[in-house]
């Protein structure tokens, strides 16, 4: 038998991360802080984020929960641009310059990296995101619908409500009041749901100055998706809905 192959060894660099941090506690303004990190290829913003917290400075604070991409907890901005911590490789930055974190925009700062995320789930709330059904089902056990049918909203069913779309809108910073695309998304995926029966009150609630008609189209939302849902033209959709006054 031949000897054994050996594994080649990845190697380490350095990393410096500049993170944008905020205690009201302490702070008046916000301020930079930069920390430099031994990190691997492979390794996420995320991964950094825990180094600096575990081995530099515990008083970082960042939400995360399931580091896959699925939970939405660690939406924020890196190297200007809304991503996931967790989804986003060290080996996709460039990392010959400095890489650059904060919080998302257009939500209240609590600390570091942390918003307030309650006036995002209140536009939420406030478009019904649930299934309203007026008549049990033929068969009284279930609502049966065609391939056809879920594949007319099958994209807005990915949302996880991380507010990467809804911060990036230049509209939203700027108006509190608007409800934000991920509002819009999930009420899109309902609107076009066959089973449900809600959606013209849906598309009053949007019918409104702060609803689907203060969009500007600048795709920024799209952009920012991680679960790259066509945002802008779900929001074209509804606004269609609208003018024809049915889904």
């Amino acid at each position: 038998m031949g000897a054994p192959v050996v594994p080649e060894e990845i190697a380490s660099f350095t990393v410096t991360l500049i993170i944008r941090r905020y205690n009201p506690e302490v702070d008046d303004e916000p301020h930079w802080d930069d920390y430099d990190v031994q990190m691997y290829p492979t390794d996420r913003v995320l991964d950094a984020l825990h180094k600096i917290k575990w081995e530099q400075d515990g008083s970082l604070s960042f939400r995360r929960s399931c580091a896959h991409g699925i939970c939405g907890s660690d939406a924020m901005r890196i190297n200007g641009r809304n991503r996931l911590a967790c989804k986003t490789l060290i080996k996709d930055l460039d990392i010959t310059k400095p890489v650059y974190v904060e919080a998302i925009k257009g939500l209240p700062l609590e600390k570091d990296l942390i918003v307030d995320m309650e006036p995002f789930f209140e536009s939420f709330r406030a478009v019904q995101p649930f299934l309203v059904a007026n008549n049990a089902p033929t068969d009284g056990k279930e609502r049966i619908q065609t391939v056809a049918q879920r594949e007319r909203f099958d994209d807005t069913t990915k949302c996880i409500l991380c507010a990467a779309c809804t911060s990036s809108c230049p509209v939203f910073w700027t108006d509190g009041q608007y409800f934000g695309p991920a509002a819009i998304v999930n009420a899109h995926r309902f609107i076009f749901d066959s089973r449900d029966d809600n959606a013209a009150v849906r598309l009053d609630i949007l019918n409104d100055k702060e609803g689907v008609w203060r969009c500007r189209t600048t795709f920024n939302c799209t952009e920012a998706c991680p679960r790259g849902i066509q945002v802008t033209q779900a929001i074209s959709e509804v606004k269609q809905a609208m003018l024809r006054g049915t889904a």
